[in-house]
């Protein structure tokens, strides 16, 4: 695997094609190479997923002299039976980190000042710890 870093054995979250789906929405533009890096893919299985995504109709692309410029259906539905309703445009959104890291994000309560003056964290029975974990330039809450 040239210019691959390290693989993952274990179990994950999202699968390859939404990594190239996401990586796609980042950069458009992107050459295969790139988003094989970004993605930890070869290229090969990044050419195979492009493949399968321009055939089931969530991508498509143009081509500019010696190279590619992607385009996603944003309204196309995810396929599994479980995600019924849910669009491409609503899976780019959930991973979308335009959020300012400072900001209180929607659904997280921003913590409190305590009497001496230290922050405290907002009590919140749902979570105890809201962190983000980096998909390319999109995040997801864990």
């Amino acid at each position: 695997m040239d210019g691959v870093a390290e693989g993952y054995s274990g179990w994950t979250f999202l699968t390859n094609h939404a990594r190239v789906l996401a990586s796609i929405a980042d950069d458009p533009g992107a050459r295969i190479r790139d988003i094989a890096a970004r993605c930890r893919l070869t290229e090969r299985a990044v050419q195979k997923i492009i493949s399968d995504l321009e055939q089931n109709g969530y991508l498509t692309h143009t081509r500019h002299g010696r190279s590619n410029r992607y385009r996603i259906e944003q309204g196309t539905i995810l396929r599994h039976p479980a995600d019924a309703g849910l669009t491409v445009a609503g899976l780019l959104a959930a991973l979308d980190q335009h959020e300012n890291p400072h900001e209180t994000r929607p659904g997280q309560r921003a913590g409190h000042q305590g009497s001496d003056g230290a922050k405290k964290p907002a009590d919140d029975d749902s979570m105890t710890a809201t962190r983000f974990i980096g998909v390319g330039r999109h995040r997801v809450k864990s």
